[in-house]
Formats: structure tokens, sequence, C-alpha cells
């Protein structure tokens, strides 16, 4: 007989605002992490193969083709929310090396109090500003670079500039991936500069997202992938196609035609992503 008592919810305030950890009734040891009531991150601390949200799951189909299985790969996280990531690729990719970087020194506390990282992870965090971190690192020091950064629920405007595209094509090695969760509608002003800003810096590019939200029927994310190298978007194709909620990558000229007429944004002209619409990402 299991007398362990049942998991509470944990409330926060953090330096971003408030943080609430709320175990899942029906997964044990799960949990979700909200921020200011928008949702963050999902973790299952016993599966963290365990991917709840659709868009993590699109990050991790880049992770899970940057290199052979099971081959350890040095990454740089940029954003950490409940470390999702990072846990599944420690478990998918043993003995990679991952760096964590959050602005949010109070959120990385609290994850680190309530969901611990198991020994020997490989996983290291650091409570410091993205971009900051980004031009500190080392040149040719990581295999993949994943950016999931939001204020809120939008994407800081210092993380969307073609200065920092250039910042993060620095640190990645010539085979490198650069993958970064995202959110626009159309007609889509925010997501085509992004777009411009890394074509100016990286040979190869694709975006992964749902059909309803490519064809501007909704507000949704959309995962966007960059490379000097030949991307996997067919692997990447099947993987999507085959999620829960089906997803299309969308390279070449499809995406040449989304970018036409989009120009790179420079630092000094660069705005936060769009505000999501009410309801979009918040819970009740």
């Amino acid at each position: 007989m299991d007398d362990a008592p049942d998991p509470i919810p944990v409330t926060r305030t953090v330096d971003c605002g408030t943080a609430k950890l709320m175990p899942d009734v029906d997964r044990p040891r799960s949990w979700l992490l909200t921020v200011d009531g928008a949702p963050q991150s999902y973790v299952d601390l016993d599966a963290p193969t365990h991917l709840e949200f659709e868009y993590v799951r699109r990050l991790a189909h880049v992770l899970d083709e940057a290199a052979a299985p099971g081959e350890p790969l040095d990454v740089l996280h940029l954003g950490g929310g409940a470390l999702t990531l990072p846990r599944y690729l420690a478990a998918t990719r043993p003995q990679s090396r991952q760096d964590v970087v959050d602005a949010d020194r109070g959120l990385l506390s609290l994850v680190e109090e309530h969901l611990p990282l198991p020994a020997g992870s490989g996983i290291g965090l650091r409570a410091q500003d993205a971009r900051a971190a980004l031009e500190a690192a080392p040149e040719n020091g990581a295999d993949v670079i994943v950016a999931d950064v939001f204020g809120g629920s939008r994407v800081p405007a210092h993380l969307t500039s073609v200065e920092y595209a250039q910042a993060a094509a620095r640190v990645l090695r010539p085979h490198g991936l650069y993958a970064a969760n995202l959110a626009d509608s159309a007609p889509f002003g925010f997501l085509r500069g992004q777009l411009a800003n890394f074509a100016t810096v990286f040979d190869h590019l694709a975006l992964i997202a749902e059909p309803s939200v490519l064809r501007g029927r909704r507000f949704g994310n959309a995962v966007l992938i960059a490379s000097c190298q030949q991307l996997p978007v067919a692997a990447l194709a099947r993987r999507a196609a085959g999620d829960v909620f089906p997803a299309r990558v969308e390279h070449g000229a499809a995406l040449r035609r989304l970018i036409a007429g989009a120009a790179p944004v420079r630092d000094t002209e660069a705005v936060a992503s769009p505000v999501p619409p009410d309801g979009a990402f918040s819970i009740g």
C-alpha cells in the first residue's frame, strides 16, 4: 500500500511573474509549469521522453535528427522552463553536454528544488540573459542551439534581430542546427522577419507548423530550423506527420515565397513577438 501523500500545487513569485507547478492527477510525478497563467513546460520525472506539448515534440524531432541515434551532442538551450528538452536529450543521448540558460533565477531555483535533475545528467544551469549568454559562448562550441525564450507569452525583442542570428551562427559548429519556438498568425509579419534574419546568415531553413497555422487560420507555434548544411527535411517531415496533431515541414521554394519581400530586422528596429489573442495559450 502506497502511503505517500498526494502531490500538491506549488505557487511562487519568480523574477518574471507568478509561477505555478501543478501535478497531473493522471500521471504520477508529472507536472505542468505555468507563468502568469501561460503554460511553459510539462515534465514527467519518471518518463523524460514523454513530451506533452506538440511544439516541444517538434523541437525534439530536430534533436533526434541532429546526429546518429544515441550519439552525444553539445547543446545550448536558451530558455529553461521545467527542463523538459534537456531531460529528454539526457535520456535519448546519454553523455551529451548541455548548458541551459534562463534569465529567471527564481524560476530556475523553483525547478531545481521541486523537479530535481537526475545525477550525472550532464545538464548545467545558469541564470543569465539569453542574448548575453549567446554572445559570450565559445565560437564553434555547440552542435545545436535550442531557443524557447518567452517573456510572458512573447519572444523578447533583443532575440529577434539579424544580429542575434549572427551570434547564433558564430556559436554553432559548421554542421550545427539552430531550432527556435516562435508564435505568430497571418499575415506573419513577425515570422517572415525572423525567416529573413536567418536567411541572411544560414544557407538552409525550414519551418515546422500545423497546416491550420500555416494557412493563417489561427495563431500558433512554429519551429524555425536553420543550418549552414542541408537539413534532414524528409526525416523531419515523416516525424512531424506522425504526431498526434500532424504538422508540415515547409522549406525550399515554399519558404522562399513566405519570406518574399520581408527584410531582415536590425537591433535598432527589433520588437517582441506579437501578443497572442486571448485564450491562445493560457489555461484556467
